[in-house]
């Protein structure tokens, strides 16, 4: 069987899975539409449908990694694709998604990818992390400063008008300065520090939770991917390991993003346009990058509000060198 054909047969449970809650969606907003609901009514249904969808995939899966969007998730994923790729011998170029590799080899688990950021709608749990009791999580977090800018532009050129109003961002087409949006409760800096604070609070009642920094990540890719391949389970030796930050340089995936070289990712992994960098999903790749955009007295009061709110856990101050600072 050729690579391509054992990607698309691993694939298919996942694609009949898209195709039917494309159905259920479809169905839920026909039935909106009948019934003359309002926005806020539209909103709570239609987030409270995703979280029954991620729910049922957290209770199936053999271990969660969780991060809010822009944290550079996408880079630990080639990561860890490329590290079952090698031990599997699974084929190259095909990201994880939940339970294609599991598919292609009953040895890889099932893992699930979530932003965390519609389950809750549908436990009722918003204020806790009771739903990811008894899993193996690893919680990747990056600088809250350097999330809200990269959420700028994914807002601005990759982000589709429903998704905007579903998470409480600017709405479509709204006028919104850089600083604005990052200081803005819903969808800025206070929503990402609302998001870490929560995980802090809850991380004793969860055993299986591990945490890893973007910026360790960037400083000591090496050592920071043999934690996550331990905790994981990966058997991955050195060679490997060095071979799959090798394979997800900045500069390689940046390529193979405008290539649209990953296998059955589809939008996922391909800019919103050809011709402006910043559409692209891997964007700049820089710790404490935030700082380009602004004027002094907006750092000033950016950095006051990380220092304010986020718990020190993490790691990340107003008065530390994010290059350096370790959780």
């Amino acid at each position: 069987m050729t690579d391509t054909l054992k990607v698309l047969r691993a694939s298919l449970p996942q694609a009949a899975k898209t195709v039917l809650k494309k159905a259920h969606h479809l169905l839920l907003r026909l039935r909106l539409n009948l019934t003359g609901a309002d926005r806020e009514t539209r909103i709570r249904a239609e987030r409270r449908l995703r979280g029954r969808e991620q729910y049922r995939s957290l209770r199936r899966a053999d271990a969660v990694i969780v991060s809010f969007g822009k944290s550079g998730r996408t880079w630990l994923r080639v990561m860890v694709s490329r590290l079952y790729q090698q031990v599997y011998d699974l084929p190259e170029d095909t990201l994880i998604g939940f339970d294609n590799f599991h598919n292609m080899d009953g040895r890889v688990p099932r893992v699930f990818f979530t932003h965390d950021n519609y389950i809750g709608d549908y436990t009722g749990h918003t204020d806790s992390k009771a739903d990811f009791e008894g899993k193996k999580v690893l919680l990747m977090v990056r600088d809250p400063r350097d999330v809200a800018v990269s959420q700028f532009f994914q807002w601005k050129f990759r982000m589709r008008p429903e998704k905007k109003a579903l998470n409480d961002y600017p709405d479509h087409g709204a006028e919104c300065s850089l600083h604005d949006f990052v200081m803005h409760e819903g969808g800025g800096m206070p929503k990402v520090i609302g998001f870490m604070n929560l995980w802090a609070s809850e991380r004793h009642r969860l055993r299986g939770l591990e945490v890893v920094r973007y910026e360790d990540l960037r400083a000591d890719p090496e050592t920071a991917l043999t934690r996550v391949a331990d905790f994981l389970d990966i058997p991955a030796d050195a060679a490997r390991i060095r071979e799959a930050v090798e394979y997800a340089s900045f500069e390689n995936m940046k390529k193979k993003e405008a290539d649209s070289s990953f296998r059955m990712s589809g939008g996922r992994m391909a800019p919103g346009d050809q011709g402006n960098p910043d559409s692209y999903k891997t964007r700049r790749a820089k710790v404490g990058g935030y700082r380009d955009y602004f004027e002094d007295d907006q750092i000033e009061a950016i950095d006051a509000m990380l220092a304010a709110r986020l718990d020190p856990v993490y790691g990340y101050g107003a008065g530390r060198d994010t290059d350096s600072a370790r959780a």
